[in-house]
């Protein structure tokens, strides 16, 4: 059976992000633009534009359209932004930032999916959007950024990453304990103050390193 790709994406957008609450312009435009289909497994592709979390190698997953959706809207973007995205996995969400804003740092601890998002990145002429191998718990960027997307779970939000974020500027993660865990935004106001918004509750897997400490019970 052939599948209308353009069709398919379309009723993705209006079907299940809308009704999600996304409304951002920028974002839906990225959605609707960006090829969703040439990011997951070719095994899968039929299964591109459904409401699950498609699997990939290491035990990574590409998250649900409408998380996907309510994260990068989250972020409030402008074109004018950069933005760094802690956990590559597909590239898919990487090629979305790059669609919208100025200029991407975009890290991921598998070698074969940062080398998979360059080729894909490149192909589409985002010249803008920089992917390399790093892990999150020791990454220096150097640099702070108007936006932080985190891509997985953490139990705890490291201080370290909020130093990445400039003042104005805003970090969306999940955190907590699964099976219920928490999408916050935490927008820096002042070099020292914060305010945090919740988006909505779900259950992610967790980035390597990120997990729970373990509880000893004597």
């Amino acid at each position: 059976m052939n599948i209308d790709f353009d069709r398919a994406r379309h009723v993705m957008v209006e079907q299940q992000v809308r009704p999600w609450e996304v409304i951002d312009p920028l974002v839906l435009d990225a959605f609707e633009n960006i090829r969703r289909e040439d990011f997951v497994p070719p095994r899968l592709r039929k299964l591109a534009f459904a409401d699950v979390a498609l699997p990939l190698e290491h035990g990574e997953h590409m998250l649900r359209p409408v998380v996907e959706g309510r994260m990068l809207q989250g972020l409030e973007l402008a074109p004018e932004n950069e933005v760094l995205e802690i956990g590559t996995g597909s590239g898919y969400l990487t090629a979305c930032l790059a669609h919208i804003v100025r200029a991407v740092t975009s890290i991921d601890l598998h070698e074969d999916f940062v080398a998979r998002a360059r080729s894909r990145l490149e192909t589409l002429g985002f010249a803008c959007a920089k992917v390399q191998c790093a892990d999150a718990f020791a990454f220096r960027p150097g640099s702070r950024f108007d936006a932080v997307l985190v891509g997985g779970a953490v139990a705890e939000v490291p201080s370290a990453w909020r130093e990445w974020v400039r003042v104005g500027g805003r970090m969306v993660v999940v955190r907590g304990l699964s099976p219920v865990q928490e999408c916050v935004v935490l927008t820096r106001l002042t070099e020292d103050t914060w305010r945090e918004e919740s988006l909505f509750e779900t259950d992610l897997p967790y980035l390597r390193g990120g997990e729970p400490r373990p509880r000893f019970v004597f």
